[in-house]
């Protein structure tokens, strides 16, 4: 990514480069160096902007500090963090002296003599619940703080305005229409690919960029990058009077020059055909690594690496991650209405990866009779073929452990109806707060209220392995992540639960036990999708 921003800033004038949150966390770098290695190779590429995400907060303010602290000590970068709905007390880690110590609300540019104001968003619910920020640190309406503030810059003499939003492609959509004098968005956090790349099989949402307009009837550039520095986003915007002339741009796929298929490399003469059939579309190039990046990346690599080869187990299948089942994410084949090998079927029963993860959860719980978790909490589809460490705690990033609630048969129900609630407060934004079960199965029907959204509910004994009916009024033992038990994602009554000292943590890592299920329930062997009946989700009716 740093070889090809480089690149482009040698050809361009005029350039901003803009980073649109969640860069830590997901991976054993950020596991094993709690932001440093992420900072550093950011600097390699030196953004001007960087806009904060909810996985920023992951591990609460003071260990974003650390982040920024490193960020920020390149004397030859000056990276400015915005979030203007962000607003951490003063006297807490973000706000030693001032609100504004680490965090601006916007950052002025200046090109050709023209102001251009870059207006920080995060999405703020999704933050507040699905992380760990401070209980003071407060998230602001993004609709109202974004206009809030293009008010303030127009005020200044200033009409040309960015927001660089952590927000979901969807949000984007509707704050541009919503909001008066913006005119563009630079967004992230929906994972969302724009542009023409469906001919390689990779879905996508939209145009690069997907022109709109705002509240005020006046042309809006939205663009996003994709996800995990697979793409840099190139949007070319020009201004006239304060409104977009032009807009247009290319979201560049970062390619290497070896090829395979079926695991085995592809050599001459096919190889040489490829790369002109990437040479000749403009979406596509193959990047040579930036040799400073890739000097940092490999210190931290070397050490990494030490970890994350140890084998595992074995993915006798390609086990999908999703999170809503109608809900595509990813690349082929898991983009599409997979079937496994089981029958279990993407579209129906969910995410495999999901699914997987919740009954290792269960394996290594020996005491409770079902399991709940987050579908956003399993970060990553499991290739077939090998699983390392590596695989493990790249598929659960976030520093959770196990933990054991003493639930009602009701407040079961109710957990699920608060992650189903969740996630249709914010469809675009919350789907991470998708409910997924082991020895608990149900029907899912989003057309009715709050409290009405499931049905049929079972449970399997763990002894007889039979399924009968949850009971109401009968207590179970649930195991979750931490982060479910202290309500993040909205899970309200496992947080009531805990409060009301009804928890044990068993202080194993959540990732740690994923690991320990195929090491010692498994054996090393085969991890293959369940049967689609020991899925969670037998059926699903998805929001109008």
């Amino acid at each position: 990514m740093t070889a090809k921003i480089r690149e482009l800033e040698s050809l361009l004038d005029n350039v901003a480069k803009i980073h649109a949150g969640d860069a830590i966390t997901g991976t054993l770098f950020y596991t094993l160096f709690q932001g440093e290695a992420d900072a550093d190779l950011m600097n390699t590429a030196c953004f001007d902007v960087f806009a904060l995400g909810n996985h920023e907060f992951d591990d609460g303010d003071a260990t974003l500090v650390k982040f920024l602290d490193v960020l920020g000590s390149d004397q030859t970068c000056d990276t400015t963090t915005i979030a203007a709905n962000v607003i951490p007390a003063v006297g807490t880690p973000l706000a030693p002296v001032t609100a504004n110590d680490y965090i601006q609300p916007y950052v002025i540019k200046e090109f050709q003599g023209q102001k251009v104001a870059f207006i920080g968003i995060d999405i703020a619910d999704k933050t507040r619940f699905s992380s760990q920020p401070l209980p003071t640190t407060q998230f602001l309406d993004e609709v109202e703080t974004a206009q809030a503030y293009v008010d303030a810059l127009s005020a200044m003499g200033i009409d040309n305005i960015v927001l660089v939003t952590h927000y979901g492609y969807k949000n984007d959509l509707a704050l541009a229409q919503a909001v008066t004098g913006v005119d563009a968005i630079i967004g992230g956090d929906s994972h969302t690919l724009l542009g023409n790349l469906g001919q390689y099989g990779l879905p996508s949402a939209g145009d690069y960029p997907t022109l709109t307009t705002n509240a005020d009837g006046d042309p809006v550039c939205v663009a996003q990058a994709w996800q995990y520095a697979q793409v840099v986003g190139e949007l070319a915007v020009t201004f006239r009077e304060g409104k977009v002339d032009t807009c247009g741009g290319t979201p560049h796929l970062l390619l290497g020059d070896a090829f395979e298929r079926n695991r085995q490399p592809i050599t001459e003469p096919e190889r040489i055909e490829i790369l002109g059939l990437i040479d000749a579309d403009p979406d596509l190039g193959v990047v040579t690594p930036d040799p400073t990046a890739e000097a940092i990346l490999a210190a931290y690599a070397d050490q990494v690496d030490e970890l994350s080869q140890e084998v595992i187990g074995e993915a006798g299948e390609v086990i999908c991650e999703r999170r809503v089942p109608t809900e595509p994410r990813g690349s082929a084949p898991c983009d599409g209405d997979a079937v496994s090998l089981s029958g279990a079927q993407l579209d129906v029963n969910g995410g495999f990866s999901q699914q997987v993860v919740t009954d290792a959860f269960l394996a290594r719980a020996f005491r409770a009779d079902l399991a709940l978790q987050n579908g956003g909490g399993v970060r990553i589809t499991i290739p077939e073929g090998e699983i390392t460490i590596g695989t493990a705690y790249t598929l659960l990033p976030f520093s959770n452990t196990l933990v054991e609630l003493e639930l009602s048969g009701q407040e079961v129900l109710d957990s699920i109806e608060d992650g189903l609630a969740f996630y249709a407060s914010n469809p675009g934004g919350n789907t991470g707060a998708f409910p997924y079960g082991s020895r608990i199965r149900w029907n899912i029907d989003m057309n009715q209220a709050k409290g009405a959204r499931i049905s049929a509910v079972e449970v399997k004994d763990r002894s007889t392995r039979i399924w009968s009916p949850l009971d109401p009024a009968e207590t179970y033992i649930v195991v979750t992540n931490s982060f479910l038990a202290n309500g993040g994602d909205g899970y309200a009554t496992f947080k009531a639960a805990a409060d009301d000292g009804r928890v044990t943590d068993t202080f194993i890592n959540y990732a740690q036990g994923f690991v320990d299920y195929l090491v010692q329930d498994l054996g090393g062997g085969d991890l293959f999708v369940p049967l689609p009946e020991d899925f969670s989700t037998q059926s699903f009716e998805p929001l109008p």
